[in-house]
């Protein structure tokens, strides 16, 4: 409920009053978004509890901070904003010529009743305004005080009481009241379908499960947020989670680029910052072409690429991130355009490629070789030295490989290229394109080195050896519980 607190502003008293009440309780530019509440009780402004408020900083009641458990009464606050009065007659007009300083963000009517007034309060309204912007009648641009003299508005400023409560606030505003003062405050985090996934600080773990309670809170359709507790394993790309709030249900069901993908977060590797590099390199791809997936994970690159019209190979050494490749190969209808391998990449690599790859060279479609694991991939090109007997050398529709890796050089083109050659015992340089992906750490980023086979590398006289390879069949199938599918944007 809000309730006018009647006073009428004008020449320097109105400055005065307007700055006494900014001083006192008037809300920043970050409450601009809060809602008024239902059962609110207004008290004369002589007798209101306010917070002190800087301009553009919210400042809670002080017994919030360093909370750990969340208490949402807590976080109560009268704020002072001003209002206009205006005809509804004039309504709409003078709402479009303010909408400058008019409360901008959603939750808060820019428009209410004028209830104070009850003998003529049918005939006007409340435009609840920018208390920044319009500290003061004079505060108005000369366009908006031309409106409002053309509407026959007059230009006379009421102060409104409201009050704010922890479901008006944002998920910054929240944490940066609790956590203590000075020190990084995060409310960032990877959305993987009902999974906010966070990387907390050391500072911020004491108020770890309060911090993914307010994130579940402020973000409908998040129903459990976790944080990583240990770096990514090299192996097979997962890494331990501690779940801060909600359910513990890990299976996410997510849709990128229009393809539907499932599995457990907590068992395979997924990077929902990714969307737009899949689809970069899925684009390259043309109808019948072939797509060799090293390190394929849950999918996708492999089931785009196959529903572009490839035909894929595609393998991961995870047997989880395998069993729910085979799933989502079949959740997208492409069984007959991929056919999915559990082996270590450089058995992948001197097995079922070495196989397919001469009948592929004698065609004219491309062969694309995808090798998505930045941490080790660079070191698996040793294994197309001597991949191909000499004597089926060719010239023409060799293998373009996309290689990705880390570099923390200043050159990380430059390191890309050098350390690509030196695994392939053969130099690029001239010969390869450098792909810069995202900036994953403070000096550390993501790239993918894209260049063909040297005929010199494939043919060459230092072959590997031959490794057996199998087609494993259809395991059994996961199940999943059904999410509610989010679409991933990048």
């Amino acid at each position: 409920m809000l309730r006018i607190v009647p006073r009428i502003f004008t020449s320097v008293q109105t400055r005065r009053n307007v700055k006494s009440h900014l001083q006192r309780g008037v809300c920043s530019t970050a409450l601009q978004a809060a809602s008024v509440c239902p059962g609110f009780v207004s008290k004369p402004m002589a007798e209101s509890p306010q917070t002190e408020v800087k301009p553009g900083l919210y400042r809670v009641p002080p017994e919030v901070r360093g909370m750990t458990s969340l208490d949402r009464q807590a976080f109560a606050q009268t704020v002072v904003v001003p209002a206009l009065r205006v005809p509804k007659g004039v309504l709409n007009k003078v709402v479009k010529s303010l909408k400058k300083s008019a409360i901008q963000r959603s939750g808060v009517p820019k428009v209410v009743q004028d209830k104070e007034n009850s003998s003529d309060g049918d005939d006007f309204r409340l435009m609840l305004l920018d208390p920044i912007r319009v500290p003061s009648p004079s505060s108005f641009s000369e366009a908006e005080a031309e409106a409002l003299r053309s509407f026959g508005v007059a230009q006379e400023l009421q102060h409104y009481e409201l009050t704010l409560t922890y479901d008006n606030l944002k998920s910054e505003e929240v944490l940066e009241a609790v956590l203590p003062e000075g020190q990084d405050v995060t409310s960032g985090f990877s959305r993987v379908g009902h999974i906010a996934h966070m990387n907390l600080r050391d500072h911020q773990l004491p108020y770890k499960n309060l911090i993914g309670q307010v994130i579940m809170d402020k973000n409908p359709g998040v129903t459990c947020v976790v944080n990583k507790t240990n770096i990514i394993d090299t192996t097979y790309r997962n890494f331990k989670m501690e779940v801060l709030a909600g359910e513990e249900n890990m299976v996410a069901k997510v849709k990128e680029n229009g393809v539907t993908y499932e599995f457990d977060f907590s068992r395979v590797y997924w990077n929902p910052r990714l969307s737009t590099e899949h689809m970069r390199v899925v684009q390259l791809v043309q109808r019948g072409d072939t797509v060799l997936d090293v390190f394929a994970g849950v999918g996708p690159f492999a089931i785009p690429a196959a529903r572009h019209g490839a035909t894929v190979l595609a393998n991961d050494l995870n047997p989880e991130s395998y069993r729910w490749l085979q799933h989502n190969v079949k959740l997208n209808k492409v069984e007959r355009k991929v056919r999915s391998f559990n082996l270590d990449g450089r058995a992948f690599i001197r097995g079922p490629m070495r196989q397919e790859l001469p009948a592929l060279l004698k065609e004219k479609a491309s062969v694309h070789v995808v090798m998505n694991l930045p941490a080790l991939a660079l070191e698996f090109l040793d294994a197309f030295r001597g991949l191909l007997d000499q004597e089926l050398s060719c010239d023409t529709n060799l293998p373009i490989v996309h290689c990705y890796g880390f570099s923390k050089d200043d050159c990380p083109q430059e390191d890309m290229v050098k350390r690509a050659s030196s695994s392939l015992g053969f130099s690029l340089e001239g010969r390869c394109s450098v792909h810069f992906v995202r900036n994953v750490a403070p000096n550390k980023d993501m790239m993918c080195v894209r260049f063909t086979v040297p005929k010199e590398v494939l043919f060459s006289s230092d072959n590997g050896q031959t490794v057996s390879y199998f087609s494993t069949e259809l395991t059994e199938e996961p199940t999943p519980k059904r999410q509610k599918c989010e679409e991933t944007t990048n």
